[in-house]
């Protein structure tokens, strides 16, 4: 990686970071995982993969401040202003961070295309999951997903119209740019499959956390965060099994 590659990659980190915490979108401990996080992909993986990366995290925060004052009314925010500490960044940020170091020039588990479509479904995963909760906890009707029973909003494993539909929404657009943005920069092929598969793991994958929210979370048996974890990484996993008999 040339040298202004690394220093334009540590630049747009800090400033993302540094913004977080002052608009409170990131506790301190928070800013400082992004930080690392985000240095990390973008060395080992490239100035597309830290835009791709800046894209998520714009629509997650955009997200979150989205009537922030009738989620605080309701408190149905996260945390207590809508921040994200260092263990929201790593619960969604590992299976990012693991296949962009698989599909780096020091490891090469996995070749470059499979990396960047799977680093773009777990992207999708997270991004659909942020979104149908940020979003479908401002819903007027909320179900249970393994009943169907109406049930409060915000409540663990709880779906919704405009939660399903901003869930759909992410995963597809996180497809379509992503490719393209790879495809334009990296010189990878423009391929439609790749395409369906992320947006269908990242729907898919939501309504896995949804599910695991529904059976496990709210026994106490895992946290949410732990939910998220499984999520992204089930989702990932079975998104590379995909491309390895399929595609």
């Amino acid at each position: 990686m040339l040298w202004m590659d690394a220093i334009l990659i540590v630049a747009v980190c800090l400033s993302l970071s540094l913004l977080a915490y002052y608009k409170k979108l990131l506790t301190w401990d928070g800013s400082l995982a992004a930080l690392i996080v985000g240095i990390v992909i973008g060395c080992v993986g490239g100035i597309s993969w830290i835009l791709l990366l800046l894209l998520f995290l714009v629509t997650s925060f955009a997200a979150t401040i989205y009537k922030l004052g009738v989620k605080k009314q309701k408190g149905v925010q996260e945390g207590k202003s809508g921040e994200r500490t260092w263990r929201n960044v790593l619960a969604n940020g590992a299976p990012a961070l693991i296949i962009a170091l698989l599909a780096s020039d020091y490891l090469h588990v996995m070749d470059r295309t499979t990396g960047s479509v799977l680093f773009l479904c777990a992207i999708s995963v997270a991004a659909a999951d942020t979104l149908a909760s940020e979003i479908g906890v401002l819903a007027k009707k909320t179900w249970f997903i393994t009943t169907m029973k109406p049930v409060k909003a915000g409540i663990d494993g709880g779906i919704s119209l405009p939660g399903q539909a901003s869930a759909a929404a992410a995963a597809i657009y996180t497809g379509i740019v992503g490719i393209l943005v790879f495809h334009l920069m990296d010189g990878m092929a423009f391929n439609w499959l790749h395409i369906i598969l992320i947006a269908d793991i990242g729907f898919l994958g939501c309504q896995l956390d949804s599910f695991i929210g529904a059976t496990l979370e709210t026994k106490g048996k895992v946290s949410k965060l732990t939910n998220n974890l499984v999520s992204i990484s089930v989702g990932t996993i079975a998104a590379w099994l995909v491309m390895i008999w399929l595609l």
